[in-house]
């Protein structure tokens, strides 16, 4: 898009930058970025997923800097990525050494290792909690502070995947393994049609709302229409590690993540030329997002399976239109602008309009 640059205004643009940075301080008090880090835990995560930046203290700073405004967040932290450089590229990890703090099936009772609450609002009453007008400590909610060592069959560390269940019953084929390095959408832009490795990076970095709006609708009719059982659901802590000239491994640290096998049923014609009827199996939707970020990353595992499979005249199917729509600094930046000077353009389009309206005469 093209601008017209307009001259004028200098003073008056240095007085309201002055009124916006000073604003946080009209009430007398001040809030430290520690603080925003430690009680503000989800909004930083979905500010590092739609940055695609995992730190949390730089994080913390950009909220408080943008006064907790989400697309301001997010648009300093991409900013502030794309000036450092790129050192190194991690190995292939594989979240099955994923370090789980929570681990959920809403498609199996009992699953190999249990089920894993940890730390969520699902069990919650949604009310409002006045405790909270005042200063608390950990006292006030943990009952017993002893932890109680538990023999688990499996390390927290090595829990098997719920979706080996159905590849043991035949009831989900493991696709090929694909060892092409994935498209860099940060160093390229997408093309259409969009590759996955394109896809899944768009949708992790997509707008937590937009994502989340779109998985709705393909769910309610405006796509496949179909509902997916979530067949895993876990977060915890996945080791990174980075690789040098000679293949060797080194542990770098690890990062919170929220991964999603969503179960979504599938049928294809039977390999048995005298059968006639289906086979049903089931395909994989696949969501994963920095910290813990599970609406998102459902939402994300719902569009992943959509977007593979294009239904006609089905928008949340339509790569083009749900990828280029969700992402946060690109849709909100768009439509900000329209409230920056459109002078030019503006007038330009009422002289066409007067000269129209003379013709007319």
């Amino acid at each position: 898009m093209g601008y017209v640059a307009v001259k004028g205004g200098k003073e008056a643009i240095e007085k309201s930058v002055e009124m916006y940075k000073s604003r946080r301080f009209r009430e007398g008090h001040d809030i430290e970025v520690e603080n925003i880090k430690t009680n503000m835990r989800q909004l930083i995560n979905q500010v590092m997923s739609e940055a695609s930046f995992y730190d949390r203290d730089l994080c913390a700073l950009a909220i408080k800097q943008a006064e907790g405004n989400m697309e301001e967040a997010v648009f300093l932290m991409r900013a502030h990525r794309s000036t450092l450089p790129r050192l190194y590229y991690s190995t292939v990890t594989n979240t099955r050494e994923m370090f789980v703090k929570r681990r959920v099936s809403a498609s199996f009772k009992d699953i190999p290792g249990g089920q894993i609450l940890g730390a969520s609002p699902d069990y919650t009453h949604r009310l409002l909690d006045d405790a909270l007008l005042g200063l608390q400590t950990l006292a006030d909610y943990v009952t017993d502070e002893d932890e109680e060592e538990i023999e688990y069959e499996y390390k927290l560390d090595a829990l098997p995947k719920v979706i080996d269940y159905l590849e043991a019953e035949g009831l989900y084929s493991k696709p090929e393994i694909d060892d092409t390095p994935p498209d860099d959408i940060t160093k390229k832009s997408i093309e259409y049609p969009s590759s996955r490795s394109e896809r899944l990076q768009s949708l992790t970095r997509g707008q937590t709302g937009a994502v989340t709006s779109l998985g709705y609708a393909e769910i309610r009719g405006y796509g496949f229409s179909t509902h997916p059982n979530i067949g895993e659901c876990r977060v915890g802590d996945q080791p990174i590690h980075i690789g040098d000239m000679d293949g060797e491994e080194y542990f770098i640290g690890d990062i919170e993540l929220t991964e999603i096998d969503a179960f979504l049923p599938d049928e294809k014609e039977s390999s048995d030329k005298e059968d006639y009827q289906s086979e049903m199996t089931f395909n994989i939707g696949y969501g994963l997002t920095f910290g813990q970020n599970e609406t998102k990353a459902i939402a994300m595992s719902v569009l992943d399976y959509s977007l593979s499979h294009p239904v006609e005249n089905a928008p949340t199917t339509d790569d083009e239109f749900v990828l280029y729509h969700i992402d946060s600094v690109e849709s909100t930046g768009f439509i900000s602008h329209l409230k920056l000077p459109h002078y030019v353009t503006f007038q330009s389009k009422l002289d066409r309009m007067r000269q129209s309206g003379r013709k007319s005469e």
